[in-house]
C-alpha cells in the first residue's frame, strides 16, 4: 500500500460522491472548519488596519457595503451555524446520544443552518 502523500489523494479528501451522509457531514465539517480559519486571519488583518486610525475605519466601513463582502459574511454566518449544529451532533453521539438518529441530525442540521442563513440574508439586504 502506497502511504506517500499526494495531490489526488488531497482532493478526495474533500470528494463527497459516492459518499455516505457522514461522510458529507464530515467534509462539510472540514470545509467551514477551513472556511472559518480563513476569516479569522482575515478578520485580524482587518482589525490591524482598522487600529490605522479613523481614515482607515471609514474605508472599512465603505469596504462593508460592497454586495461581495456581504455575501463573504453571509457565508461565514452559514458556516458557522452548520459548524455548530454539527459539532452538536458529533458531541452527542461521542456520548452515545443520537447515534441511530446520526443521519437525520446532519439533515436536520444542513436545514437550520440553510433556514438560519437565509434568515441572516433576508435581515441583511433587506435593510
Amino acid at each position: 500500500m502506497n502511504n506517500q502523500p499526494s495531490s489526488r489523494k488531497l482532493l478526495t479528501w474533500f470528494n463527497p460522491l459516492g459518499r455516505n451522509p457522514g461522510a458529507w457531514a464530515f467534509i462539510l465539517n472540514r470545509l467551514t472548519g477551513l472556511g472559518l480559519t480563513f476569516y479569522l486571519f482575515l478578520h485580524l488583518i482587518v482589525l490591524g488596519r482598522l487600529a490605522q486610525g479613523p481614515q482607515a475605519y471609514e474605508e472599512f466601513l465603505e469596504l462593508t457595503k460592497s454586495p461581495l463582502v456581504k455575501l463573504g459574511e453571509l457565508l461565514v454566518i452559514g458556516a458557522v451555524i452548520y459548524h455548530a449544529l454539527n459539532g452538536l451532533r458529533v458531541v452527542l453521539t461521542s456520548f452515545g446520544l443520537g447515534i441511530r438518529q446520526q443521519t437525520q441530525m446532519f439533515y436536520l442540521s444542513v436545514l437550520l443552518a440553510l433556514v438560519g442563513t437565509l434568515v441572516f440574508a433576508i435581515r441583511m439586504f433587506a435593510g
